[in-house]
């Protein structure tokens, strides 16, 4: 696998090596030794994950912007396995060069790219085709008393989802949620 960074210190795309021939394709979705070996040096810690999700959303689902409060956080390893997302990772570390600043990557079936996100970001993901199967990897149960987050409409943040806005679907509550400034973030570096 090849480990691209990107602008936000700890954040990472995965890239799978795919083999492809007359039949289809093949590749390794995870393997923890390859992870361990690539990215656990960058990281200066090691990840194990104990729970896998997955979510099917239609075309405008916007899931976001997600985090768990301590002693929950999060880690994630996401991925794509049928249609497009544009998916985000918003650095919410106070003290963090980087604090309130957004990646966002194009990640499909199609591609086959990951998308690392380490504890003290908040991550999204807009689906940009017509369905989109999603599964992510986490490094915590989730923990509903210590779910939160913040607003994926955030001005200051800037996030281009791109969905129209009046194309969007969004849950009650992450469309009730407070933009950054108004959320209590537990993240300090």
């Amino acid at each position: 696998m090849n480990v691209i960074p990107t602008a936000l210190e700890g954040v990472f795309i995965i890239e799978p090596r795919v083999f492809k021939d007359a039949r289809g394709y093949f590749f390794e979705s995870f393997s923890q030794r390859d992870f361990d070996a690539q990215v656990t040096p960058l990281l200066g810690h090691s990840i194990q994950f104990v729970q896998d999700n997955e979510s099917m959303s239609s075309y405008g689902v916007v899931r976001g912007l997600h985090f768990q409060n301590p002693p929950f956080t999060q880690s994630k390893l996401v991925r794509c396995v049928a249609g497009k997302v544009l998916d985000v990772a918003v650095d919410i570390r106070q003290g963090s060069p980087t604090f309130g600043q957004h990646v966002a990557v194009e990640i499909s079936g199609e591609n086959h790219l990951q998308f690392f996100i380490p504890k003290g970001f908040a991550h999204g993901f807009a689906v940009l085709s017509e369905t989109a199967v999603f599964q992510y990897k986490c490094d915590e149960f989730y923990h509903p008393e210590a779910d939160s987050g913040i607003q994926l409409a955030d001005p200051a943040l800037g996030i281009d989802w791109q969905v129209p806005a009046e194309r969007m679907i969004l849950s009650d509550k992450d469309r009730a949620r407070a933009v950054l400034a108004d959320t209590q973030i537990p993240f300090v570096l």
